[in-house]
């Protein structure tokens, strides 16, 4: 992408601005986001939009290492969690507030958002499967808990396309938002 993704204009702010923004006005409490560099630009974004930030050594290992961060970072009060990717910054908080509201509502390890059929994010978990995400061999990562699960999972309908919004290169970000920004412009 030429730039983090995480920092990428996305309609007058960023990314994880827009990640952020989502899930507070959904009712998450504590934001974590993890990142590679503590003292990076992405953390201080981050600590900016009143997220807590902590540190993914192994980014290789790809999002269940991030998301085992957050896992483990969180207090044992706490009864679930909702994993959301920088990478879908077009979910809206009233989205969130739906599947938080279906999983208290609910008895499902696993609460997911659909629109017109296909399942996307944030995934809603848990905490009695917090010990499945942080297993060291899970082929798909959280997709395999999620595989697991499918009997029990509750799919929650919703009318935002932002959940199936997953932008991973120039093309997908410029059809998706009309300023092009200096970093795709100069990559």
């Amino acid at each position: 992408m030429g730039a983090p993704k995480a920092l990428l204009r996305a309609g007058g702010s960023t990314f994880l601005d827009q990640v952020t923004g989502a899930l507070q006005e959904g009712g998450c409490a504590p934001i974590i986001v993890v990142v590679a560099d503590l003292h990076g630009p992405v953390a201080e974004r981050a600590r900016a939009a009143g997220a807590r930030v902590e540190v993914n050594s192994h980014p290789a290992d790809g999002p269940i290492a991030s998301l085992r961060v957050a896992l483990r970072a969180l207090d044992d009060d706490v009864e679930a969690c909702a994993f959301l990717p920088v990478d879908h910054p077009l979910v809206q908080g009233a989205t969130v507030a739906r599947l938080i509201a279906s999983l208290e509502a609910s008895h499902a390890p696993i609460v997911v958002p659909s629109y017109g059929g296909e399942r996307g994010h944030p995934v809603l978990f848990r905490r009695s499967v917090f010990p499945e995400l942080l297993e060291d061999d899970l082929a798909e990562g959280a997709r395999t808990v999620v595989h697991r699960h499918l009997p029990d999972l509750l799919e929650v309908g919703v009318p935002d396309p932002g959940v199936l919004t997953d932008i991973d290169t120039p093309e997908e970000y410029r059809r998706h938002f009309d300023e092009v920004t200096h970093a795709l412009d100069s990559s």
